[in-house]
């Protein structure tokens, strides 16, 4: 058995590890053996090399309770932040101890630091998650940390603690920090790309912001590590900066993930509505368009009722991982109403609303979505089919509203007109003079 969330247990054959496609199942237990494979060798290299000196411990201590003051003083951003994670990878800041480990312990000491910040964030921080992706995370961190001991080795850096005194040694410590950085950051893309056959290379990549602030902690790291070695008890003292730059370095993520759909992992209404003003008021700026599509999906009734409510929910999110696949960088996904989604299209013209849009809906129509149904079977949904509703601000609307009504009622003809199909709001006609003049009496 294995324990699932606080204190759920389930039977081996229903652990969601199955679930996964073949090729990211094997990929999965192959990284979670070598993991383990790693942790026997390095336990066995420690009790040839002599028992751990006091200092080791008193640093093992001290890290791990710092790790573990981090990650409780974080908790509630870490969490939403899981919440909202989709097919990007996500990014924390256990690194920084993990790192500064590395420069202060042998790896034996390394790997528990690693387990324990896992089992804790388990429990405290994610709640109720997939096991399986817990454990996989922990053995991409023992692979790196493998990875970045081994640099420092062949670096000469052989005996803790391994801190940069000169330009060669600070080199090495440089290339075990991007050794390991990379080595995890391959690990997660490569299970990403093999688990969600939808996922775009550009989603599974994430953003280059979110790989700074890895950067960023393992940097840190290096002076924790510094700092502990000389003087041990000015490391809390460094915690005020560590939650700083937590808050400081993710707080655009925090923002983004408070306006995420739980269930699709798309925009919220709120934060969707806060958005379009804004864009609306940067296109008057710079005297551009931007365009709005508004998508129902037809008949997802009949999926809920046919299947159930968690394969309607299943379903759904696979229509958003869908239409983020089809759209541009910087564009804007929201789910606005129960199966309605819209997407916002900054400096997009018409033809390129309508290309997208069209984009859309040949994949949503050949779709296919497995799911379990309430009889505890696999079902396959064939075609998500939709109705779409097009319009371009300054061509058709002026306001926020306006442009919102105008895609409204596009939509509206396309599901009168059969349903599947896309429809263009028109700007409306402009007045004559004689219509003008007789208007006026």
């Amino acid at each position: 058995m294995i324990l699932i969330g606080r204190s759920s247990w389930v039977p081996p054959r229903q652990w969601k590890l199955w679930s996964l496609p073949p090729a990211a199942l094997g990929y999965v237990i192959a990284v979670d053996l070598v993991a383990v494979l790693i942790t026997v060798l390095a336990a066995r290299s420690s009790l040839l090399g002599g028992p751990i000196s006091d200092a080791e411990w008193t640093a093992f201590a001290v890290l791990a309770v710092a790790s573990t003051l981090h990650l409780e003083s974080a908790r509630g951003i870490e969490r939403r932040r899981e919440l909202a994670a989709n097919t990007s990878p996500h990014t924390n800041l256990k690194c920084l101890w993990v790192f500064a480990s590395l420069l202060l312990l042998p790896l034996s000491l390394v790997i528990p630091l690693v387990v324990l910040a896992y089992v804790y964030s388990w429990f405290r921080v994610y709640g109720r998650k997939i096991a399986h992706r817990k454990v996989f995370s922990t053995a991409t961190y023992i692979l790196a940390s493998a990875a970045a001991a081994a640099v420092l080795r062949a670096g000469g850096l052989v005996s803790e603690p391994r801190l940069p005194t000169d330009f060669w040694s600070l080199l090495v410590v440089l290339a075990a920090g991007a050794t390991w950085w990379l080595v995890n950051y391959a690990l997660v893309i490569g299970a990403i790309l093999l688990s969600s056959p939808d996922a775009t290379a550009r989603d599974a990549l994430g953003e280059l912001s979110h790989q700074l602030v890895i950067c960023a902690g393992l940097g840190l790291g290096i002076a924790i590590a510094a700092v502990q070695s000389s003087y041990p008890w000015v490391v809390p003292v460094l915690m005020v900066t560590v939650l700083a730059l937590h808050r400081d370095l993710l707080l655009p993520q925090y923002q983004r993930a408070a306006g995420v759909d739980v269930k699709t992992g798309l925009a919220t209404p709120s934060y969707w509505a806060n958005a379009v003003p804004a864009e609306l008021a940067r296109a008057e700026s710079l005297r551009s368009s931007v365009g709005l599509l508004m998508l129902d999906l037809d008949k997802f009734k009949e999926i809920n009722d046919t299947y159930g409510h968690p394969a309607g929910d299943r379903a759904l999110k696979a229509v958003g991982e869908s239409v983020r696949a089809e759209v541009r960088q910087g564009d804007l996904v929201a789910r606005v109403g129960g199966d309605e989604l819209a997407v916002l299209l900054p400096g997009a013209s018409e033809s390129e609303v309508l290309e997208i849009a069209e984009r859309i809906r040949d994949r949503l129509s050949t779709l296919a979505v497995s799911v379990d149904t309430a009889a505890n079977r696999t079902a396959v949904i064939s075609g998500v089919p939709a109705s779409f509703g097009a319009a371009v601000y300054p061509d058709v609307a002026g306001t926020m509203d306006q442009l919102v009504l105008a895609a409204d009622n596009a939509l509206l003809t396309a599901k009168r007109g059969g349903r599947n199909q896309i429809v263009s709001a028109r700007p409306n006609p402009p007045l004559d003079r004689a219509d003008h003049q007789v208007g006026d009496h």
